[in-house]
């Protein structure tokens, strides 16, 4: 495997600094943090995408429906008042 020379440079200094036992411990570092972050990216579309599912089963409302509706229970009450 052929690391760019930047990569190649880090890896050495954190392998001479004693935090590596070598290269190859440093790359598996690396994919093991990117397997993470899939992982993490994956867990956070699926909740999207069960969000949405939920909104087309049980309806949704805007931002706009919202704020109408806070709108007008504000009016309401200080109608009352």
């Amino acid at each position: 495997m052929t690391l760019p020379p930047e990569l190649e440079r880090f890896a050495a200094e954190v392998v001479a600094a004693g935090r590596y036992r070598d290269v190859a411990d440093v790359v598996a570092a690396g994919v093991t943090l990117l397997q993470r972050q899939e992982q993490a990216r994956a867990e956070f579309v699926a909740s999207l995408e069960a969000a949405e599912a939920e909104a087309e089963r049980e309806g949704w409302h805007s931002l706009d429906d919202v704020l109408a509706d806070m709108d007008r229970i504000i009016a309401e009450k200080r109608d009352a008042a």
